[in-house]
């Protein structure tokens, strides 16, 4: 199915192939690229498809990187403040959400049966939405009856150390540009489309947040990454790698 043009390997779609490509995506799924080419033929929604996904691969490698350093250093500060099992600790205050959440990992790692679970443990297995939830303002904490107060229980206290490199930041700025990245890592861990997104956008600013944290690890994502290579690349006109 893949033929050789002008030193770059493309896909041959032909039309049983685009029939059963179709049936295996399904036409919902693919409806939604069709709409994009504005009613082009279904190999144009097929090559941006494609794209779609070889652009998403690329981000999420940047995102990876964004991720670990994030809960590392948001576990680290927090750590310093309040202990090494901060999660357990009641003057951290977690809303019920995140200590559901807490709850969920250690019950999961619980299984395994491996001996006691480590902080190390549960810092890898938490979500990088509830890394995100923490420089939120906080959620209901039912026992107490009341709010969780996460400006002056983690921000203040911890968090805000996590980023050291960037200029005077507050809590609500680093919370609107996180969730905006996990709204994107989200939509392609889910195999969402992400072609409507501000692409070049979304690059620099997960450099400037890791930037934040480490000017190392934002040099080592800007040189390691095919975002870049994969927005160069016409989607119409040539096959990507994803």
């Amino acid at each position: 199915m893949a033929e050789q043009s002008g030193g770059v390997k493309q896909f041959s779609y032909s039309r049983e192939v685009v029939a059963e490509l179709e049936s295996t995506l399904s036409a919902e799924r693919l409806g939604t690229y069709v709409s994009a080419v504005r009613g082009q033929d279904k190999e144009q929604a097929l090559r941006l498809y494609a794209w779609n996904v070889a652009l998403g691969s690329a981000f999420y490698g940047m995102l990876q990187g964004l991720e670990v350093t994030l809960r590392n250093a948001m576990h680290g500060r927090l750590a310093a403040a309040y202990g090494p099992e901060w999660y357990d600790n009641p003057r951290v205050g977690l809303d019920d959400g995140g200590t559901r959440r807490i709850d969920n990992v250690k019950i999961r790692l619980g299984h395994t049966g491996r001996g006691p679970v480590s902080p190390g443990q549960v810092v890898a297995g938490l979500s990088f939405g509830f890394w995100v939830s923490l420089l939120g303002p906080g959620g209901q904490i039912a026992a107490l009856d009341r709010r969780a107060n996460y400006e002056m229980s983690l921000w203040r206290p911890a968090l805000r150390g996590a980023f050291p490199h960037a200029r005077p930041l507050r809590r609500r700025q680093a919370h609107a540009v996180l969730d905006r990245l996990r709204i994107l890592r989200n939509r392609i861990a889910h195999h969402e489309p992400i072609i409507n997104r501000r692409h070049e956008h979304d690059y620099r600013l997960i450099l400037e947040v890791t930037g934040w944290m480490s000017p190392t690890v934002c040099e080592w994502l800007e040189h390691h990454n095919r975002v870049r290579e994969v927005l160069d690349e016409p989607w119409h006109s040539a096959d990507v790698s994803f």
